[in-house]
């Protein structure tokens, strides 16, 4: 099944391509997913948490970058996952693409899922399935933007509170980052699954408007 998802992000386009390619710096935004490994700098490994109706699922796997148009701010990423009680595997291919919009930027993306087993039989109603990507990725956009700004005001209060170093002052040590292929540990590294309750929510909003026809 293939559907269309956009959000906004509070950046002008090449800094929001920047942060959006900087998968280690994005990856706790998304709701119920957890980054678990960096196999090189295009493929990483992870799990994520989603609820088809009434049934919660827990997919690991692998993430890769195919292909990267920097020039043009373009992406396509291949994602195959396991249910890991083996109910069934999922695999997508997401195209996405960055479009200026007023003083941010918009992120369109396109996605091409494609469930078996078990996991297909949850998913067998393609409103839900569109409904429950919707709702992630506007969980997404929701806490990459306050990261965002988080980010900024801790800038911007290290930068009104830094004292001035004397000329004499001995040189201070760069701390050293974590080797290739670590993980570095998240403020908060549980992920959570995305709400039931608002997804639910969500669903039975969109079918009641489809009913009856209200908009």
């Amino acid at each position: 099944m293939e559907f269309d998802n956009s959000f906004e992000v509070p950046l002008r386009l090449d800094d929001a391509w920047k942060i959006l390619m900087d998968i280690q710096r994005i990856a706790p935004c998304m709701p119920g997913a957890t980054l678990t490994d960096v196999v090189d700098s295009r493929t990483y490994k992870g799990r994520i948490a989603v609820r088809l109706g009434p049934v919660s699922l827990t997919f690991a796997g692998t993430v890769k970058f195919e292909d990267v148009d920097d020039a043009n701010h373009k992406a396509r990423i291949a994602a195959q996952g396991n249910d890991t009680k083996g109910r069934g595997t999922a695999n997508a291919i997401a195209s996405f693409h960055l479009e200026p919009a007023g003083s941010g930027t918009k992120v369109l993306v396109h996605t091409n899922l494609v469930l078996s087993g078990a996991v297909a039989q949850y998913g067998r109603g393609v409103g839900i399935i569109q409904m429950t990507a919707a709702q992630i990725i506007t969980q997404f956009a929701n806490n990459l933007k306050t990261q965002l700004e988080r980010d900024s005001a801790a800038d911007a209060s290290a930068a009104s509170t830094a004292p001035s170093l004397p000329a004499s002052a001995p040189p201070v040590s760069t701390p050293q980052t974590s080797a290739p292929g670590t993980m570095p540990q998240p403020a908060s590294s549980t992920a959570k699954p995305i709400s039931a309750f608002a997804l639910m929510a969500n669903v039975l909003w969109a079918l009641l408007k489809r009913t009856f026809g209200h908009k």
